[in-house]
């Protein structure tokens, strides 16, 4: 970016809103900090691209895309918080009987199709957070009879998912615009 210190990084390090300093909290907060700041560097590695961009796929025959990572990650979300945790029968939001991976295969260079995977992975986010939120415990059980799970354990796994999939967005970046993760 233009005016930038360091053109060939996602944001100079003195404007990364994410936060360097320790969490000197309970299991709670440093779980959501972790899952808040990896929520917000797939943010900041898709920011500034255009639909092309996003939807531009790894290597081939692979459909990873930014744009596919958004998308899943919306369908992670839906399906953790809302599917297993909270035991609502929704439609996932990508999956289909006959493509299991639309997640990917989908992300098209689209600037509806863009807007759209944001919507729904904010509104995700914003639902997994409330419900976290009305948790009274991290021992909280899932109400899907089929996974029981702990919302700790949820939130564990989600910190891994983001984790490697800010990994492979790290990859993808840097393949479009020479632009490299911190």
């Amino acid at each position: 970016m233009a005016g930038q210190k360091y053109p060939d990084m996602w944001v100079d390090p003195e404007e990364d809103p994410r936060s360097q300093d320790a969490v000197l909290g309970d299991e709670r907060s440093t779980l959501l900090d972790y899952l808040r700041s990896y929520r917000l560097t797939l943010e900041l590695k898709c920011s500034g691209l255009t639909p092309e961009q996003l939807a531009t796929r790894s290597v081939p025959p692979s459909t990873l895309s930014l744009l596919g990572l958004v998308r899943h990650l919306a369908q992670v979300e839906q399906s953790w918080f809302r599917r297993v945790m909270a035991g609502e029968d929704v439609p996932y939001l990508y999956r289909t009987a006959d493509d299991r991976d639309a997640d990917f295969t989908g992300a098209v260079a689209d600037e509806a199709a863009v807007q759209e995977a944001w919507a729904r992975w904010r509104e995700e986010v914003a639902n997994a957070e409330a419900f976290v939120e009305r948790a009274e415990s991290l021992e909280l059980m899932s109400l899907d009879p089929k996974n029981p799970i702990q919302l700790r354990e949820v939130l564990v796994h989600m910190i891994e998912e983001y984790a490697r999939h800010c990994g492979h967005a790290d990859l993808l970046r840097e393949c479009i615009d020479g632009r490299t993760g911190q």
